[in-house]
């Protein structure tokens, strides 16, 4: 599956838009996890346990948008927008959502 932020691929030809497909994660960060963060964090260091958090969920949600743009038929997804949040109570979840228009190139 080819995906893609700009709203067309170079060298190919839109033949059909299946319309607009999403992906999203919610995963708990760990209350270990968030206290050696915020240690690190307060140091100046980079917080690798939630870039790997992070990095995990944008690939649940970009391999779930993938799936539901298969089932439409899609080769591609173009036009991929990705969101970011912070939920729950004290931030404690962290949310990837992603967008795009579903194409046959």
């Amino acid at each position: 599956m080819l995906m893609t932020t700009t709203p067309s691929v170079d060298g190919q030809r839109i033949q059909q838009y299946l319309g607009v497909v999403t992906g999203e994660a919610i995963l708990a960060a760990n209350l270990f996890k968030d206290l050696f963060a915020g240690i690190r964090d307060l140091v100046g260091g980079r917080s690798s346990t939630y870039e790997r958090e992070l990095q995990k969920a944008r690939d649940i949600a970009m391999q779930e948008l993938a799936e539901r743009a298969a089932e439409l038929g899609a080769n591609a997804v173009v036009g991929i927008d990705i969101d970011y949040e912070v939920l729950g109570q004290a931030n404690g979840m962290l949310m990837v959502a992603v967008s795009g228009t579903a194409v046959v190139l």
